[in-house]
């Protein structure tokens, strides 16, 4: 039964297209296409197709700081009454409600990419980084502009750590205990202390305070319980399957796009069936025509 609550509505906008894809918080049922476009770029006005969804009928939830002297040092700040327009960096009306999940996929990947900007670029550790990654360009590797897959590979990387002086080993040892005790599937019972010797770590470094690092900084209390059943992982998979269809097609829209991608989604299904097939195939009528020579 359809349940809106149990689904989150995935935006993935840029400056050459815009698409939208339902998620079921939990990932048991396969994402569900909803809007493509190769014309509506990242634009206010442009993203006001979310109306044509009938989203506020279903209310999805929504996957989606200058002031560096006060970074790790202020962790309370005013909650604003009104988002007005004009007012501070207001510029439009919001589109829907402020009922928003904190990403936990892009926290992970926005915590990587302030340790790689903080380290030393003429180290090991970064030299090192090149090395394994000869396909992204200088501009990516200095910005840390890293997808999940290439944190899982240095997640396991046990070399990587040789590379790292102290203060980068304790970073980056602090990461891996905050990827897996507080942004996965199973929450550390501990996992306050964790994130706070992530923060001490990160700052001991040089990191700066982005947003996602903020959000572990002042919103910690607004995290669910399990991060792993509404992660956007499943929309990252989403954005790149899409992407190699849009290769594919060249970047021409066409409606078959959206059937291919369709008929390439797969979902696990641990249903046991007794019943055997009654048809055999080749490899089995061979070995019956050598079993009887």
């Amino acid at each position: 039964m359809y349940e809106p609550e149990e689904w989150g509505l995935f935006i993935n906008s840029s400056k050459r297209s815009s698409k939208a894809v339902l998620l079921h918080n939990g990932n048991r049922y396969a994402s569900v296409p909803v809007g493509d476009s190769v014309h509506l770029i990242e634009y206010h006005e442009n993203l006001e197709f979310i109306n044509k969804l009938s989203y506020s009928d279903h209310k999805w939830t929504i996957c989606d700081s200058r002031d560096r002297k006060q970074h790790y040092v202020k962790k309370t700040w005013p909650i604003r009454k009104a988002l007005i327009p004009g007012v501070k960096n207001v510029e439009r009306q919001s589109l829907v409600d402020p009922k928003i999940f904190f990403p936990p996929l892009h926290i992970k990947l926005g915590l990587m990419k302030q340790f790689v900007k903080a380290l030393d670029k003429e180290g090991e550790c970064f030299k090192y980084l090149c090395e394994q990654f000869p396909g992204l360009s200088d501009a990516k590797l200095k910005e840390g502009i890293f997808v999940g897959p290439d944190i899982r590979k240095l997640l396991k990387d046990e070399t990587f750590v040789t590379k790292m002086e102290m203060k980068e080993k304790n970073a980056w040892n602090s990461f891996q205990l905050v990827v897996t005790g507080f942004l996965g599937n199973k929450k550390d019972p501990n996992y306050k202390a964790l994130v706070a010797e992530l923060l001490q770590n990160y700052k001991i470094l040089g990191c700066n305070t982005s947003v996602k690092v903020h959000f572990l900084h002042s919103h910690l209390e607004y995290f669910p319980e399990n991060l792993g059943a509404v992660s956007e992982e499943q929309g990252e998979r989403f954005h790149q399957d899409i992407k190699e269809m849009v290769r594919r097609y060249q970047g021409r829209w066409n409606v078959n796009m959206m059937a291919d991608y369709c008929w390439m989604l797969k979902q696990e299904n641990s249903q046991e069936h007794s019943r055997k097939s009654t048809k055999r195939n080749f490899d089995g009528k061979r070995k019956r025509v050598y079993k009887n020579l």
